[in-house]
């Protein structure tokens, strides 16, 4: 009786109630604002981020062809409204409010170019937008994909600096990609899924006795939701060649892989973006892996911004991790509650407190208990809205690690001085 009873529950209902845990809860208006969106990394961002439930406002900029992406996006159902910019004059409409900017902004890598080629071009185009962010929402969270990243988000801290609006916890290297590729290739390597999805029901035991039962806690209860579990592996350091250092020794699942296989994984990793561009045959880069990397970024802001909780990404930013000023490393976003403990008790017949319950068990994915009805949360965070709440150390390191660490060190040095030097010339 028990399995036909949950097998009803998962087949007929389930996303019903996902749909109604969701719907009752209030989400922030939220304006991101994508620069650089008629390229080829903008375009697939903008349709991402236009799928983003958390975004309620869109803006949409780019110095040419900016109005028909814009159109073509915002004809998608979702909830955020799109509006597109173009052209220097209409940059400062498009960042006006805006609580996270995204910039793509730049030409793409070509065949035999490094990243540190990009360097003469990139460079001035995100100089010029960062003055514009200085000056039209300099409390936004500003996420920049522009390479070379090493060098391009020294340069935009030393524009924020001469504004007077520099905040370190506000600004973020994307290296999301390289942890992305990183979890692709050690999964495919160590044989386990790269992410899978369970069903989880929480109820109890008394509520399963009967169908009639079962319906009144399927309209009541709102207690189903998926648990996301995958291949986590840390990525540090930069975000080009030599400078990319993933962590394989603290991936998990844990795998029992070669050292031989470690550094296969490490180079491919490093190579990722050339791998892209010879096989597009010198007529493109990693374009849409780029743009789903930049989302996933984007996704984790707008959930530190909201109150989420345990908001954990890798990111290169200003930290003392390391000598160097700037580091990749992982960074918490958001942690609720971390120095008060707090207890809730929600009724279930409360459909705003249930979609409160639901939030929490999707983004948090601690253990709930329903006693008689009653759901009982209990969880250690800590408030923060500001962006980067604390830069986590490296952990424990292979002595392969150890070395890629010492060797990367003098490149991303260099790197970040040719930032530092360019914005203050």
């Amino acid at each position: 009786m028990m399995l036909r009873s949950i097998k009803s529950l998962t087949t007929s209902s389930s996303s019903h109630i996902l749909r109604r845990g969701y719907a009752s809860e209030a989400v922030p208006d939220r304006k991101v604002a994508v620069l650089g969106a008629a390229g080829g990394i903008g375009q697939p961002l903008a349709l991402l981020m236009k799928l983003n439930p958390l975004v309620s406002s869109l803006a949409l900029y780019d110095i040419a062809n900016t109005p028909g992406v814009a159109a073509d996006v915002s004809h998608i159902n979702t909830r955020s409204e799109v509006y597109g910019y173009s052209g220097e004059a209409e940059l400062g409409k498009a960042l006006e409010g805006a609580d996270v900017v995204i910039i793509p902004a730049g030409v793409p890598r070509k065949p035999g170019m490094t990243r540190d080629d990009l360097f003469n071009i990139n460079a001035g185009i995100v100089k010029g937008l960062c003055e514009a962010i200085a000056k039209h929402c300099p409390q936004a969270l500003v996420n920049m994909i522009s390479n070379p990243v090493n060098s391009t988000v020294p340069i935009a801290a030393e524009i924020f600096k001469k504004a007077g609006t520099y905040d370190p916890k506000r600004l973020f290297g994307v290296t999301t990609l390289d942890v992305v590729r990183a979890k692709t290739f050690y999964a495919g390597k160590a044989k386990v899924p790269v992410a899978e999805r369970r069903l989880i029901i929480f109820c109890n035991s008394s509520l399963i006795l009967s169908k009639g039962m079962l319906d009144m806690w399927i309209y009541y209860s709102d207690l189903v939701f998926f648990l996301v579990s995958e291949v986590n592996v840390p990525v540090v350091g930069g975000h080009a060649g030599i400078t990319i250092l993933p962590l394989f020794s603290q991936a998990t699942p844990k795998a029992n892989l070669s050292d031989a296989e470690i550094t296969a994984l490490t180079k491919r990793t490093q190579d990722g973006g050339t791998e892209v561009v010879e096989a597009k045959a010198g007529k493109g880069s990693a374009t849409l892996s780029m743009a789903y990397a930049g989302a996933v970024f984007a996704d984790a802001c707008l959930k530190g911004l909201n109150g989420a909780s345990d908001v954990v990404e890798c990111s290169f930013v200003q930290s003392t991790i390391t000598e160097l000023p700037f580091f990749a490393s992982k960074v918490i976003l958001a942690t609720l509650f971390e120095h008060n403990k707090l207890f809730v008790r929600l009724n279930i017949s409360d459909d705003k407190s249930i979609a409160v319950h639901m939030h929490f068990a999707v983004e948090v994915l601690y253990f709930y208990t329903i006693v008689n009805i009653v759901l009982f949360l209990c969880l250690q965070v800590r408030l923060g809205k500001n962006g980067v709440e604390e830069v986590l150390g490296l952990g424990p390191l292979s002595d392969y690690e150890k070395e890629g660490l010492e060797k990367l060190k003098p490149e991303l040095q260099s790197s970040i001085e040719k930032g530092i030097k360019f914005a203050n010339q």
